[in-house]
């Protein structure tokens, strides 16, 4: 009788599978563009900070990479998504426990006291069929958020190179644009030991003498400032490599690196596959969607297997003489919920839209990034060159102004103009070419892939991994060591 009625639970199960369904593909959030505005000739290495030939920048990322907190703390939260994955997946497997216990029973009936012992040992299976996929799903969806964290490692370690790229070429202009304070203000103090002489034989005002002592006077004050700024950005780029603001991390360079050649930007939709923040979007929507499928399969009954054998003796030589094995079968259908699975649901559903409108402005705001940088690294090379057809004239005009001055034709604060615009645009020059390297480290960064990460505590890598079938991406090993199940319910391969 017992069996018939499991033979009956498991066609009714079979025939009720049937009943499932499936969502709808997701389309694309938006159509990509075709190509970007400019490319360069050149590939751009994953490691993009070598294109720079900057043997001490190149140092600074390595260590940055292995020893920022921030960094180790996103190690730390992909382990915890691939632990939770693992933890997910396993509810797809069969469970198997050992029990064993011993017990004492004391018993005194007209007068005559007796004791009994007993000894227990047993094996307890239990195992629910995944009827309608909602196991798988929930799995599926563990996975796709693991790999998403993956991504979001990737997409920390480019940001923390592009981070430590900027402070440091800060850092190298600072130290540029204090050298040149140097030579302005010893350049400025002769022209002011010139005037005094000139103001002692009667040549000139005392005017033109404090006009130039205020001028060195506010160079001075501006080294002070720039020697905290500088003093600041090594505090930045120190801990950014995981070491103490006071401890020097970087020789003092004062001289910036030449812009290197335009890399090649590609076309639009390898950016989209390649991308770490996008990629991790996607997989968003993936995760957001099997979750979506588990809740819709949470409306319909689940069917429970057990199984266990046991054995029990009063002594612990015979526990093996006498056996007794259960089987059961349970089919638990939801009647009545106030609605509770349908709002959940209906949640779920709105949670995988939200996904899929955030991967569509995930890709838009990285097109505009590219864009957006190859702009300005274009107008700050015309304007590079305008500063420096500026500085050429400026260098003419005090000349000119100079001998007017010693002629008598001219008073000094014309030639007092002439020199702190000259001296301003030699800065605003050093300050330009900091801007440019920066453009060029913001295209960088807004292409960049990634490259393989080590762990900071192991040798592990986080290694590529082949195309999963219907992935839009070329992407990487499953974070999660069981095989990742089929993706059927509800289909996604259209994203």
């Amino acid at each position: 009788m017992g069996i018939t009625v499991m033979i009956s639970l498991l066609m009714m199960s079979g025939f009720l599978a049937g009943c499932s369904s499936k969502s709808a593909a997701i389309a694309p959030p938006l159509e990509v563009p075709a190509g970007f505005s400019r490319s360069g000739e050149v590939d751009l290495p994953d490691k993009w900070w070598l294109s720079f030939n900057d043997p001490v920048l190149n140092g600074l990322v390595e260590k940055a990479l292995a020893n920022n907190f921030d960094l180790k703390s996103a190690w730390d939260r992909l382990r915890q998504a691939r632990a939770l994955a693992r933890s997910e997946g396993a509810s797809l497997y069969p469970t198997l426990d050992l029990e064993t216990g011993a017990g004492q029973s004391f018993n005194r009936k007209n007068g005559v006291s007796s004791d009994a012992q007993e000894f227990t040992l047993g094996l307890a299976a239990g195992y629910e069929v995944d009827l309608w996929g909602r196991i798988e799903s929930k799995a599926a969806a563990a996975d796709f958020t693991a790999r998403a964290s993956a991504e979001d490692l990737r997409a920390a370690a480019m940001s923390l190179s592009a981070e430590v790229a900027g402070v440091w070429y800060q850092l190298v202009e600072k130290n540029g644009q204090l050298d040149l304070l140097d030579k302005l203000i010893s350049t400025n103090r002769q022209i002011l030991e010139l005037v005094e002489i000139q103001v002692r034989t009667g040549q000139v005002g005392i005017s033109d003498m404090l006009q130039q002592q205020q001028l060195v006077e506010s160079q001075k004050g501006e080294k002070a400032l720039l020697s905290a700024q500088a003093r600041v950005l090594e505090h930045q780029l120190a801990i950014l490599l995981g070491s103490p603001p006071n401890q020097r991390v970087a020789p003092r360079v004062a001289a910036l690196v030449d812009l290197p050649l335009l890399p090649k930007t590609g076309l639009p939709l390898e950016l989209i596959r390649r991308r770490p923040d996008i990629k991790s979007a996607y997989y968003q929507i993936k995760a957001a969607d099997k979750e979506t499928a588990a809740a819709i399969a949470n409306r319909f009954p689940r069917l429970s297997l057990t199984a266990g054998t046991s054995t029990t003796h009063e002594n612990i030589s015979g526990l093996f003489e006498n056996w007794l094995a259960t089987l059961a079968a349970n089919l638990v259908a939801p009647l009545v919920d106030g609605g509770l699975r349908e709002a959940e649901v209906e949640r779920r559903r709105a949670i995988l839209s939200e996904e899929i409108n955030s991967y569509g402005q995930v890709i838009i705001d990285s097109l505009g990034e590219v864009e957006d940088a190859l702009v300005r690294e274009t107008r700050q090379q015309e304007a590079i060159a305008s500063l420096e057809k500026q500085l050429e004239l400026s260098q003419m005009v005090v000349r000119r102004l100079n001998d007017r001055y010693l002629q008598g034709t001219v008073d000094y604060q014309r030639v007092l103009d002439a020199l702190i615009s000259r001296q301003g645009l030699m800065q605003s020059l050093l300050s330009g070419k900091l801007n440019l390297l920066q453009y060029r480290i913001d295209l960088c960064r807004s292409l960049g892939g990634g490259w393989e990460l080590s762990p900071p505590d192991s040798t592990r890598t986080l290694n590529r991994e082949p195309m999963e079938k219907g992935d839009m991406f070329s992407g990487r090993e499953s974070p999660v060591q069981y095989k990742t199940p089929k993706e059927n319910n509800p289909e996604t391969s259209g994203v």
